[in-house]
């Protein structure tokens, strides 16, 4: 069946031709933490500061990958590899048109957080450790998923009864227990503007 392929990667606009247009670096910033740690706002309050500069971005998150392309994935471990292996390809394809691209997953263990790294490339990848404590997760578990978890209702809920383990060496981290959101997302500039901005000649445009 292989010869029967035929490519078409080598007639398709390139990467450095798609930033060129939009005037930007496509990379990946990938949040992980606990549940209700923060990760779903800063994802959002940076992509409304990146829009207001003049950015492309698209976030990936629970909503919009486990209603639609993850939906017949639970959340036992083999299920949780497959979700963040399925994002990672998807997130792919959005870097590689140049897009920000930010990623809000739990995404618990560091070999997962790996594997999403090597699909997506190193280079591009940016982890981002929000490590609000679990007491500050479960006060703020307006869903009583926490307490749940606690009454076994719940299996496999990360931070109970399913491990996290906290990135080694995150390019940032952030707890939220007391930060407040426009302070982190200006944390989160510094980091990311100087890979993404350019200007015509392919310099940065910052």
């Amino acid at each position: 069946m292989a010869e029967n392929i035929h490519t078409i990667f080598d007639r398709m606009h390139t990467r450095a031709d798609k930033e060129r247009l939009l005037g930007q670096r496509g990379i990946m910033v990938w949040f992980t933490g606990l549940s209700g740690s923060g990760k779903s706002t800063l994802a959002v309050a940076l992509e409304q500061r990146l829009h207001a500069m003049g950015y492309l971005c698209r976030i990936l998150d629970g909503d919009n990958i486990r209603s639609g392309i993850n939906n017949n994935l639970g959340f036992g471990y083999e299920d949780r590899v497959e979700n963040i292996r399925r994002i990672a390809e998807v997130g792919k394809l959005f870097v590689g048109t140049g897009i920000v691209t930010i990623a809000a997953f739990i995404s618990p263990v560091n070999a997962i957080r790996e594997m999403a790294a090597g699909i997506i490339g190193e280079e591009d990848f940016v982890e981002v450790y929000v490590s609000t404590p679990i007491q500050e997760c479960e006060r703020r578990d307006v869903k009583g998923l926490y307490a749940k978890a606690r009454r076994g209702e719940i299996k496999h809920f990360t931070g109970i009864d399913s491990p996290f383990e906290a990135p080694a060496s995150p390019a940032l981290e952030i707890d939220t227990t007391d930060a407040d959101v426009d302070r982190s997302v200006s944390r989160l500039l510094e980091v990311i503007l100087p890979r993404i901005a350019v200007n015509e000649n392919g310099n940065e445009r910052i």
